[in-house]
Protein backbone atom coordinates (compact mmCIF):
# COMPACT_ATOMS: atom_id res chain seq x y z
CA UNK A 1 0.00 0.00 0.00
CA UNK A 2 1.27 3.31 -1.18
CA UNK A 3 1.15 6.36 1.43
CA UNK A 4 2.65 8.94 -0.77
CA UNK A 5 0.44 11.85 -0.74
CA UNK A 6 0.27 14.11 -4.05
CA UNK A 7 -0.87 17.44 -3.69
CA UNK A 8 -2.22 19.33 -6.70
CA UNK A 9 -1.26 22.72 -7.37
CA UNK A 10 -1.40 25.67 -10.24
CA UNK A 11 1.68 25.49 -12.12
CA UNK A 12 2.13 29.12 -10.70
CA UNK A 13 1.96 28.27 -7.23
CA UNK A 14 4.43 25.04 -7.70
CA UNK A 15 6.84 27.42 -9.71
CA UNK A 16 6.92 29.74 -6.51
CA UNK A 17 7.83 27.09 -3.94
CA UNK A 18 10.45 25.99 -5.87
CA UNK A 19 11.89 29.47 -5.72
CA UNK A 20 11.12 29.12 -1.95
CA UNK A 21 12.85 25.91 -1.70
CA UNK A 22 15.99 27.30 -4.18
CA UNK A 23 16.19 30.57 -1.53
CA UNK A 24 16.34 28.54 1.11
CA UNK A 25 19.25 26.41 -0.45
CA UNK A 26 21.15 29.38 -1.48
CA UNK A 27 20.95 30.71 1.99
CA UNK A 28 22.30 27.30 3.67
CA UNK A 29 24.89 27.23 1.08
CA UNK A 30 25.93 31.19 2.04
CA UNK A 31 25.84 29.99 5.84
CA UNK A 32 27.98 27.23 4.89
CA UNK A 33 26.11 24.49 6.66
CA UNK A 34 25.77 21.14 5.15
CA UNK A 35 22.65 19.43 4.56
CA UNK A 36 23.05 17.40 7.80
CA UNK A 37 23.89 20.19 10.71
CA UNK A 38 20.53 21.64 9.09
CA UNK A 39 18.82 18.47 9.52
CA UNK A 40 20.13 18.14 12.98
CA UNK A 41 19.36 21.18 13.89
CA UNK A 42 16.07 21.18 12.45
CA UNK A 43 15.27 17.85 13.55
CA UNK A 44 14.35 16.50 10.03
CA UNK A 45 15.63 13.53 8.04
CA UNK A 46 18.36 14.49 4.82
CA UNK A 47 15.54 13.06 2.60
CA UNK A 48 12.71 15.87 3.94
CA UNK A 49 15.52 18.86 3.84
CA UNK A 50 16.11 17.71 0.25
CA UNK A 51 12.24 17.94 -0.86
CA UNK A 52 12.13 21.09 1.04
CA UNK A 53 14.92 22.60 -1.16
CA UNK A 54 13.10 21.64 -4.22
CA UNK A 55 10.02 23.02 -3.10
CA UNK A 56 8.05 19.97 -2.89
CA UNK A 57 4.18 20.69 -1.95
CA UNK A 58 3.97 18.01 0.43
CA UNK A 59 5.94 19.12 3.42
CA UNK A 60 4.48 20.43 5.70
CA UNK A 61 4.76 23.90 6.10
CA UNK A 62 6.04 23.87 9.87
CA UNK A 63 9.19 21.84 8.30
CA UNK A 64 9.83 25.28 6.06
CA UNK A 65 9.18 27.06 9.57
CA UNK A 66 11.87 25.09 11.31
CA UNK A 67 14.33 25.22 8.56
CA UNK A 68 13.71 29.19 8.24
CA UNK A 69 14.55 28.90 12.19
CA UNK A 70 18.18 26.92 11.40
CA UNK A 71 19.21 29.50 9.18
CA UNK A 72 17.58 32.58 10.99
CA UNK A 73 15.08 33.53 8.35
CA UNK A 74 12.31 33.52 10.74
CA UNK A 75 11.94 37.16 10.88
CA UNK A 76 10.67 36.81 6.96
CA UNK A 77 7.60 34.74 8.03
CA UNK A 78 6.00 38.14 8.94
CA UNK A 79 6.19 39.78 5.33
CA UNK A 80 3.78 36.40 4.66
CA UNK A 81 0.38 37.78 3.47
CA UNK A 82 1.09 41.34 5.37
CA UNK A 83 -0.26 43.79 2.80
CA UNK A 84 -3.62 42.26 1.78
CA UNK A 85 -4.85 44.81 -0.69
CA UNK A 86 -7.69 42.86 -1.98
CA UNK A 87 -9.17 41.74 1.28
CA UNK A 88 -8.74 45.39 2.89
CA UNK A 89 -10.82 46.06 -0.37
CA UNK A 90 -13.44 43.39 0.08
CA UNK A 91 -14.08 44.58 3.99
CA UNK A 92 -14.29 48.24 2.88
CA UNK A 93 -17.00 47.39 0.15
CA UNK A 94 -19.17 45.48 3.02
CA UNK A 95 -18.63 48.42 5.71
CA UNK A 96 -21.92 50.13 5.98
CA UNK A 97 -22.57 53.86 4.35
CA UNK A 98 -22.75 55.86 7.22
CA UNK A 99 -26.37 57.93 7.17
CA UNK A 100 -26.37 61.05 8.55
CA UNK A 101 -29.42 62.90 9.36
CA UNK A 102 -30.27 66.11 6.93
CA UNK A 103 -28.87 68.96 7.63
CA UNK A 104 -31.00 71.36 9.75
CA UNK A 105 -31.01 75.32 8.88
CA UNK A 106 -29.38 77.11 11.55
CA UNK A 107 -30.77 80.75 12.10
CA UNK A 108 -28.27 83.49 13.42
CA UNK A 109 -31.24 85.08 15.05
CA UNK A 110 -32.14 87.82 12.70
CA UNK A 111 -35.72 86.67 11.56
CA UNK A 112 -36.92 88.98 8.91
CA UNK A 113 -40.67 88.32 9.29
Amino acid sequence: MDNKRTTTMYPSSAKELENLGQRLKDARLRRRFSMETVCARADISRPTLYKVENGEPSVAFGIYVQVLRVLGLTGDLALIAKEDALGRRLQDESLPLRKRAPRSNVTNGNSNG
